[in-house]
């Protein structure tokens, strides 16, 4: 195989490091795993999109934290605030999802470099829209201003924003894809654009080096660069709890975010997936490849390039998930199948490549 491009790494998140340094926090943080017992115990090890926690024999609590990134950089650069509380719901309540939780309630944390009323009303109307789609509460929060430590690429106006969501699962209803097994079909939901992963390379687009500014209209896109970028992440709560409330005997859940379809491989069941059926990119994901000039495995190691949520069906049931979900809100397709596969691969046979450890390559 051939060694991979670190373009993204270039633009400043190197993935391998952080993979390699994780091992020392880990070390610690996983001895917590056994100091609960009981009530508090968790049922899941550290690495699944959320996990789970018993609260006696039947119930689990499932908890999940997460926050937007760099995409508050280009909120700032075009003064937009909305769609970024939205973001923050969506990044949490689909996790929670993806152990087959419902997701119930949310706090957030917003530090910011110094108050701005309106730029915090805009956020704050964000997480609303985002709590109504995704049928949650936010029950508390914290605003924290931080001007020595949050900056951003617009004076006075740097922020974070990051959530944790809990939501509730029967202790033997939790969705872990342990049960996964050759010929089982991948369904995937459409994705809304960029979601909010991807945005340290995303936007060197805006680097001022190719011809492009936040305003900047493409006819490609039927939309002004600040409009596709700041596409809020889609919310999958209506679907995939209308496949749960129909009975769907869904296996495997998985949100799509940062590393893109290598999520797959976080299912528990010692199997790979072959992603033969993808749909075409996004034109979004077509400009920054082109502008940016960054090889194909890169791509999708780093976005979604237009899949943002996967259920793992039986063969009999991928067209009541397409319906189902397409009632509920996503355009949904067949894109691949499950195999069995000691090494955990994912094969993007279309794409002339595999993923292995974490990373795509170019298949020989």
């Amino acid at each position: 195989m051939e060694s991979p491009s670190n373009r993204y790494a270039q633009s400043g998140v190197d993935t391998d490091l952080a993979q390699s340094a994780l091992g020392g926090l880990l070390s610690w943080v996983q001895g917590t795993l056994t100091i609960r017992s009981g009530v508090g115990k968790p049922l899941m090890g550290i690495g699944h999109f959320a996990n789970v926690v018993s609260i006696d024999d039947i119930s689990g609590i499932a908890i999940s934290t997460d926050g937007v990134g760099s995409k508050v950089l280009v909120a700032q650069l075009a003064d937009s605030y909305e769609g970024i509380g939205y973001d923050c719901i969506a990044v949490n309540v689909n996790d929670v999802l993806c152990v087959g939780a419902e997701p119930l309630t949310l706090v957030d944390c917003l530090s910011v470099q110094r108050v701005q009323p309106e730029m915090l009303e805009q956020i704050g109307k964000g997480l609303y829209e985002g709590a109504l789609r995704a049928n949650v509460n936010i029950v508390g929060g914290e605003l924290a201003q931080l001007p020595e430590i949050v900056q951003g690429s617009r004076d006075g106006y740097g922020f974070d924003v990051v959530g944790t969501c809990i939501g509730s699962v029967k202790i033997d209803k939790v969705i872990d894809g342990k049960d996964l097994s050759d010929g089982d079909v991948v369904v995937g939901l459409a994705s809304s654009g960029l979601h909010s992963n991807g945005f340290t390379l995303a936007r060197e687009i805006l680097s001022g080096r190719y011809g492009y500014e936040i305003d900047t209209f493409i006819p490609e896109l039927g939309k002004s660069l600040a409009e596709e970028l700041l596409t809020p992440t889609h919310i999958y709560v209506p679907e995939i709890l209308g496949l749960l409330e129909a009975e769907v005997p869904v296996k495997a859940l998985a949100h799509i975010s940062g590393d893109g379809l290598l999520n797959l491989t976080r299912v528990l069941a010692d199997v790979g997936f072959v992603i033969d059926q993808l749909p075409r990119p996004l034109p979004i994901f077509e400009l920054i490849q082109q502008t940016l000039d960054v090889p194909l495995d890169e791509m999708y190691e780093v976005f979604n390039m237009g899949i943002g949520f996967c259920v793992v069906v039986p063969l009999e049931n991928a067209q009541q998930v397409i319906e189902i979900v397409g009632q509920n809100g996503s355009p949904a397709q067949v894109i691949g199948h499950v195999v069995a596969d000691a090494e955990r691969r994912v094969w993007l046979p279309e794409q002339g490549l595999v993923g292995d450890g974490g990373r795509f390559y170019k298949s020989d």
